[in-house]
């Protein structure tokens, strides 16, 4: 399993702890209680169905702004997530192991490596990963290395997906992180797996990065299509 909350814990207070355990014990309900009440409508899924059906581990890639509804769907796999090494990470570290996930500590500006090859050993070892790409501080939808060099050197394919409710809040941060207003309805449109080459060959990992940041803005016009369909 990926490292856990404790990984991190030495950088962060007492105080930020017990928030961060609050936070999660609160929020992690209220989550399963909103996602269960959401109509959910996916094209797609044959694509993760091929994977598993091949005994390979998908890595999952998509937007930061959907972490939301993305923990509920792909819950209970097993599925590790980098999760930045500060107190926002905590308590999401905190949230998505109650749904099943397992957590690797970093990010693009902390950590990074420690955690990419923890992903790789995972990933290794038989777990799927997942990212989202443009986290955790941005630019908004602009894709972060990490998953691509992951698919790389590990074998395993890049599975994008959108997801994209009909009626929302959206968050004012960076990301503009959306929640499902309760019994919406939501869209899940998954994108066809992908393999990357070496990724230490010159230009393989820019030009993947930017096939899979065009996929994925591909992918929310779908999602979105299908809300009106």
């Amino acid at each position: 399993m990926g490292a856990g909350p404790r990984a991190a814990s030495t950088c962060l207070t007492p105080w930020q702890l017990a928030q961060a355990r609050a936070i999660a014990g609160a929020g992690a309900p209220l989550m399963g209680l909103l996602c269960r009440t959401l109509r959910w409508r996916v094209e797609g899924m044959d694509h993760y169905d091929a994977i598993v059906a091949s005994r390979r581990e998908p890595i999952f890639a998509f937007w930061h702004g959907r972490i939301l509804p993305a923990t509920w769907f792909w819950r209970d796999r097993g599925i590790v997530v980098m999760t930045s090494q500060n107190f926002d990470g905590e308590w999401i570290a905190r949230i998505i192991r109650r749904f099943g996930y397992g957590a690797a500590r970093g990010s693009t500006s902390r950590g990074a490596r420690r955690a990419l090859i923890q992903l790789k050993r995972d990933v290794t070892a038989g777990r799927p990963a997942a990212f989202t790409v443009d986290g955790p501080r941005g630019p908004a939808r602009r894709v972060q290395p990490g998953a691509v060099w992951l698919a790389g050197v590990t074998g395993s394919p890049i599975l994008p997906f959108h997801i994209e409710a009909e009626r929302h809040w959206s968050m004012s941060s960076w990301d503009r992180t959306q929640i499902p207003r309760p019994f919406s309805a939501v869209a899940v449109a998954i994108g066809a797996p992908f393999d990357v080459p070496d990724p230490s060959e010159d230009g393989v990992v820019e030009a993947y990065r930017s096939e899979l940041e065009g996929v994925l803005g591909a992918l929310a016009d779908r999602a979105a299509a299908m809300l009106h369909a």
